[in-house]
């Protein structure tokens, strides 16, 4: 991928604390436009490899380009073009909201004093704190202070967004609205840059993802090429496995008998409905206990790459 078309990559990113490697090699390609899922167990390394991206952290071998710039080398010009939200937003409990992203948008001396106000108001609105603006943020949630969080990150225009784990604390309303920020920031052309444990979040928004394990990349590119790129495949439970498999190729479709004795097949474009291979299995004597269509995992695919599980579920 080229640089005219990545938002962020990198190469040979390593990180040591002493003897411990935390970061091993990892080469990162995130397309520009794209929602970038970032996943990995906890102790994977993620926060350590968005700590170097952004500059806090320096690497101990490797680059590393944003926006086609390389970091750190031109972090003064890259960063005014960069939110980011890293291990949970810091306020002043004393102020309120409002007065919490007066205090950060004044500190940023790229950002125009005249349009503040408005600034800081849309930027309140976008994630739904207009109601607590003026709240003294130690009476906020954590839903809350989180959201306030990703307001700060979205007080002047962004090219690229870096969150970790947005959605931490929020309740299901509050999660939806940030998945629903997320991709309209997506489609305004800003790329998203998203780390989660959370499978079900990177499955809804992202459009590509990266899987870190121990330290290393194992894995990364479309959601599709995560799953295996096999696309869904069709299922049947049957005392008469040989007969289905029968059945199903001569309807055209490559049946095999898994390790469990079930029947499996791509259920592709050229496969026949779903009721059309029913009523032929049933027309050949073949008992049928399910049928259904299961797409990819990407959960499967995690636990394959890493060998751990996963939280599905917020």
């Amino acid at each position: 991928m080229t640089d005219a078309a990545a938002a962020i990559t990198t190469s040979g990113l390593t990180k040591r604390f002493g003897a411990r490697t935390v970061v091993d090699a990892v080469d990162l390609a995130v397309p520009r436009g794209s929602v970038f899922g970032f996943l990995g167990p906890n102790g994977s390394g993620k926060t350590t490899t968005i700590r170097m991206l952004l500059g806090l952290v320096s690497p101990s071998a490797g680059d590393i380009r944003l926006l086609g710039e390389a970091m750190p080398d031109h972090a003064a010009r890259i960063l005014p073009r960069v939110g980011a939200l890293v291990e949970g937003p810091a306020f002043a409990p004393y102020l309120s909201g409002t007065d919490n992203l007066v205090r950060r948008d004044t500190a940023d001396r790229y950002a125009p004093s005249a349009t503040r106000a408005h600034r800081v108001a849309d930027a309140l609105d976008r994630v739904g704190l207009s109601h607590a603006a003026g709240r003294r943020v130690r009476a906020y949630s954590l839903g809350m202070k989180q959201r306030l969080g990703i307001a700060g990150a979205l007080l002047t225009d962004r090219d690229l967004l870096v969150l970790d784990e947005p959605t931490n604390g929020l309740d299901p309303q509050g999660t939806r609205e940030v998945r629903s920020l997320v991709r309209s920031l997506a489609g305004e052309g800003t790329t998203v840059f998203v780390s989660s444990h959370l499978l079900a979040e990177i499955d809804q928004i992202c459009s590509h993802a990266a899987i870190m394990r121990a330290g290393r990349l194992v894995a990364q590119g479309s959601l599709e090429e995560l799953r295996g790129g096999s696309g869904p495949r069709i299922l049947l439970q049957t005392p008469d496995a040989s007969d289905a498999v029968a059945v199903f190729r001569r309807s055209g479709l490559d049946a095999v008998v898994t390790a469990e004795g079930d029947v499996e097949a791509p259920a592709g474009a050229a496969a026949p409905p779903a009721e059309d291979l029913v009523a032929a299995l049933v027309a050949a004597g073949v008992r049928v206990r399910a049928f259904g269509v299961r797409s990819s995992s990407l959960e499967e695919r995690f636990v394959e790459l890493t060998g751990e599980g996963f939280d599905v579920e917020q």
